[in-house]
């Protein structure tokens, strides 16, 4: 929708709540700007989302239109700027993060987002930008670093912490043989921390990341301590070394089964 003429006293009211609420604004920004209830503020906000001065994100969520934007076009630049809003308590991990640290050089489109709040759809849409939500406990939200999109903080897995979300779902790195070349480049890093990997390995409480970290750290050749200190930490029972691919060839030695064309190289190789 292009945007009709806003009179001088509207666009002073629309002004003051853009300095309230910053890139996004909600009911309750407009209500603190204008001190207004918020029956009277939210249809102010639709009235001027209709006019095409902003455009809404999700229920109670909108974005201004700037004056340059045409029709249907993205107007969200940084679709990261979204995260705190949408999502916190809640960082930004995965695929992203690990491209963030230089852990891969790969880039993919969707926002991978771990959070605490309750996660109706794991894979949504959002202003045109795939978004894939994982939800974990609040208690499980550490290892984490501020960072700075413009005027809008978030929150984002520090390297280890990238890591480890990495063997704890797979799916969250496109795949178990991009998370293998994460790990090796994590482990070549001068600031790379195996006792900080188990340490957080072991807050995570999922005995599937002992698996895959030993396998992988072993496989990559990587520090004797840490493929030791996995080794004393397996849980019983066995898991897929990779969720997304089907596995029917197991390993004792790390209770995991194998992809076909894993158990194939690793025959090959011994």
């Amino acid at each position: 929708m292009t945007q009709s003429a806003l009179p001088e006293n509207n666009r002073e009211r629309l002004a003051l709540v853009l300095r309230q609420g910053g890139e996004f604004i909600t009911i309750d920004d407009a209500t603190s700007a204008l001190g207004i209830g918020r029956p009277d503020a939210a249809k102010l906000l639709g009235r001027w989302e209709g006019q095409g001065w902003l455009r809404r994100v999700r229920r109670g969520l909108y974005a201004a239109v700037p004056l340059t934007s045409r029709q249907g076009e993205q107007i969200i630049e940084d679709p990261w700027t979204l995260v705190p809003e949408l999502f916190d308590p809640g960082y930004i991990g995965g695929a992203n993060a690990a491209q963030h640290w230089d852990l891969t050089e790969q880039l993919f489109r969707p926002v991978f987002v771990f959070t605490a709040r309750p996660v109706r759809q794991s894979q949504q849409t959002i202003q045109g930008t795939p978004f894939v939500v994982r939800h974990i406990p609040a208690a499980k939200i550490f290892g984490t670093r501020t960072l700075w999109r413009g005027r809008v903080k978030l929150q984002i897995s520090d390297p280890t912490r990238t890591i480890i979300d990495l063997l704890d779902d797979p799916r969250m790195g496109g795949g178990i043989r991009h998370v293998a070349d994460c790990l090796k480049a994590y482990l070549a890093r001068d600031d790379s921390d195996p006792k900080l990997l188990i340490a957080y390995a072991e807050r995570i409480g999922n005995g599937a990341v002992f698996k895959r970290l030993g396998f992988l750290a072993e496989r990559e050749g990587g520090p004797d301590f840490l493929v030791s200190a996995c080794a004393a930490r397996l849980t019983q029972g066995v898991v897929n070394l990779d969720p997304g691919q089907q596995s029917t060839k197991f390993m004792s030695r790390w209770r995991l089964r194998l992809p076909e064309r894993w158990k194939a190289e690793i025959m090959a190789n011994d």
